[in-house]
């Protein structure tokens, strides 16, 4: 069997290195992967990429979507050329992921995938597939994409527009382009967004919830001796934040808040964040950019004695999964699916904004002699989110939908 695989990015990032291992899936079982990608990972890929567009390409998208909002319509000539690509591998079946980025033009792929009517299996990161402009809406509580997007509140979030608010356009255009295709599964990491999917117009799809997966071997307990003395964190009890991007919806500013609220005790990592944002931070919060290296990144998980994840609009976070598997525990605003990471035993989740909560909770984890969590929490990373049994999961939908392709 021979996958395509449709995303913004390859081996980087969150959805990158989900697109990734489920390609290494794949070739383990004996089947051909290939990657269509706008931005690769320096460790690049095992599966055979195809790249889409060049930089140029990517700017004038960015300039249709700031001045007109009409993101996902631009790249014309990139997804020709990748559909000449499609055409000569004849994949049996297409992965769709993030189509959104700046690199592919929704309306030229999907008239395609309806005149050759190939299986489709479209995994959703996020709202982007069925509102008129953003990625994620919950945090602003509008409901308008339930009916008919308009006068976007996010007009100014990514995808972001300065001029236009194509907002209504751009729903009617995705809900036309979107439907009918015959054989078009959507998968949803969370059990959270596949209810949302049930209330928008694609709701006449069959949706599978796959949680996301990680990879076990390295995300797991590490030994923190050398960390701790290279940042002179000695007796220190600390607390980490991860993200590829620290903006006000991954609730940066909750961390400043909480650095107010501890005493010189406990010290704030927090990594991703520019090197504008590094030079501004209180003395109890050590910065640093974001890192490409997981071994250093699990040491960090594996250091701290809770994983601090405040963010206002999520899907399915792997860096939750990433913590649990290190043994750290996960504290979690009540977002999308983020709480659905974790039980009882592994994490507690509180209401958006309530940095009080996550004081005194953080409070109660650090009580707790070490260890107390490590056990509990790997074991539920071990039995839930093995990227190797998720990833399968995959595997068995494409090949079904190969199958009722051939029937």
């Amino acid at each position: 069997m021979k996958v395509l695989q449709i995303n913004a990015s390859v081996n980087t990032g969150s959805t990158g290195r989900i697109t990734e291992e489920i390609g290494q899936v794949l070739q383990d079982e004996g089947h051909k992967s290939y990657i269509a990608y706008k931005t690769a990972g320096a460790a690049g890929s095992s599966s055979a990429l195809i790249k889409i567009g060049n930089k140029l390409d990517v700017y004038r998208h960015g300039l249709k979507t700031r001045l007109l909002d009409q993101h996902g319509f631009g790249s014309k000539r990139p997804t020709l050329k990748l559909i000449e690509e499609i055409e000569h591998i004849d994949p049996d079946v297409i992965g769709l992921h993030n189509l959104h980025g700046y690199y592919l033009n929704v309306e030229v792929l999907f008239n395609y995938l309806k005149e050759v009517q190939k299986p489709v299996v479209w995994t959703f990161h996020d709202c982007w597939p069925f509102t008129g402009h953003c990625t994620f809406f919950d945090y602003v509580g509008c409901e308008k994409w339930k009916t008919e997007c308009s006068n976007c509140p996010l007009q100014r979030s990514y995808p972001a527009s300065w001029v236009m608010d194509n907002s209504n356009h751009n729903f009617h255009r995705k809900r036309e382009l979107f439907n009918g295709i015959e054989n078009l599964t959507i998968v949803t990491p969370s059990r959270w967004l596949k209810g949302l999917v049930a209330q928008s117009f694609l709701s006449d799809y069959p949706v599978q919830v796959i949680h996301n997966g990680i990879d076990l071997e390295q995300f797991k307990p590490k030994k923190t001796e050398t960390l701790r003395e290279k940042y002179k964190l000695s007796g220190k009890k600390l607390l980490l934040g991860v993200a590829s991007v620290w903006d006000r919806r991954k609730g940066f500013k909750y961390f400043i808040e909480l650095a107010k609220r501890l005493d010189d005790c406990f010290r704030i990592i927090l990594i991703g964040l520019t090197k504008n944002k590094i030079r501004d931070l209180p003395k109890n919060i050590i910065g640093l950019e974001r890192t490409e290296d997981i071994s250093q990144l699990a040491a960090f998980y594996s250091m701290a004695d809770a994983f601090v994840n405040p963010t206002l609009v999520d899907n399915f976070p792997t860096t939750n999964l990433e913590a649990l598997a290190c043994g750290t525990p996960v504290i979690t605003f009540d977002t999308g699916g983020s709480p659905e990471a974790v039980d009882h035993e592994s994490g507690f989740v509180v209401e958006k904004g309530d940095v009080g909560s996550v004081a005194r909770l953080i409070e109660l984890i650090t009580k707790k002699e070490t260890g107390f969590y490590r056990d509990k929490c790997r074991k539920r990373a071990v039995k839930n989110y093995d990227k190797n049994e998720r990833f399968r999961e995959y595997l068995n939908l494409y090949q079904e939908g190969a199958l009722r392709n051939y029937v």
